[in-house]
C-alpha cells in the first residue's frame, strides 16, 4: 500500500495523469466541433404557413424550404378550407426547426363523410329530429299529409327523392320529413250503406 501511494506522488503517475487530461479535453472539444458541423448548429429554417395550400403547392413549398413531409391523415371535412388542402401542420407555422425536418400534414377531405340515415319511420317528428341530429343530418323542412298519426314520420326525402333508413347521405344533408297530421285518409273511410 505505501508503494502506491509513493507512485501516485510520482513524476511519471503526474506526468501521464496531465497527458490524460489534455487528450481527453481535446477530444471532447473536437467532438463539440464534430456535431456543430453536423448538426447545423444554430442554422435554423422558419416553417412557413402551409394552410389553405393543396398538396402539390406544399410539396413545392416544402422543398423550396429544404425541409421534409409527411400526410399523415386526413380530417372530417371542414367546409372553410378548400378540398384536399392543409389543414392543419406541426409544427407549427413560424417555428424554427433544423433543415430537413420533417413536416406533418392533416389534409382535408373532399367532402363529408357519409352517414347512415336512422330508422325514423313510425317516430314522432320530435324523436326523428334528435335522431337525426345526433348522426350530423339536419331537417330542412317538414311537410304534412292526411295520416291518422299527428307528427308522426311516414316518408323521409332528400332533394325531392324518397330515402329509406339505412341510405348513405352526406353529413350535414339537409332533409325533408313528412309526418302526419292526424286526419283519416280520404281513402281509409269506409262508408256504410243504409237500409
Amino acid at each position: 500500500m505505501k508503494n502506491f501511494l509513493i507512485f501516485l506522488r510520482s513524476k511519471t503517475f503526474l506526468i501521464q495523469l496531465g497527458l490524460a487530461l489534455v487528450l481527453t479535453l481535446v477530444l471532447i472539444f473536437l467532438v463539440f466541433r464534430w456535431l456543430n458541423s453536423t448538426t447545423n448548429h444554430g442554422e435554423f429554417v422558419e416553417v412557413p404557413d402551409f394552410s389553405k395550400l393543396s398538396v402539390m403547392e406544399m410539396r413545392k413549398s416544402v422543398e423550396n424550404a429544404g425541409l421534409r413531409y409527411e400526410v399523415v391523415d386526413s380530417a372530417n371535412y371542414n367546409p372553410d378550407y378548400p378540398r384536399f388542402s392543409i389543414i392543419e401542420q406541426n409544427p407549427s407555422a413560424g417555428t424554427k426547426v433544423k433543415s430537413n425536418r420533417k413536416i406533418y400534414f392533416t389534409v382535408n377531405p373532399s367532402g363529408y363523410k357519409k352517414v347512415t340515415v336512422p330508422k325514423i319511420i313510425q317516430v314522432t317528428k320530435r324523436n326523428a329530429s334528435s335522431m337525426l341530429k345526433a348522426v350530423g343530418l339536419d331537417v330542412q323542412r317538414v311537410t304534412y299529409i292526411d295520416q291518422l298519426g299527428k307528427d308522426m314520420v311516414y316518408y323521409i326525402k332528400y332533394k325531392g327523392k324518397d330515402i329509406k333508413p339505412g341510405d348513405k347521405l352526406p353529413k350535414t344533408s339537409k332533409i325533408e320529413l313528412i309526418c302526419g297530421n292526424g286526419k283519416i285518409p280520404g281513402s281509409a273511410i269506409i262508408q256504410s250503406d243504409s237500409e
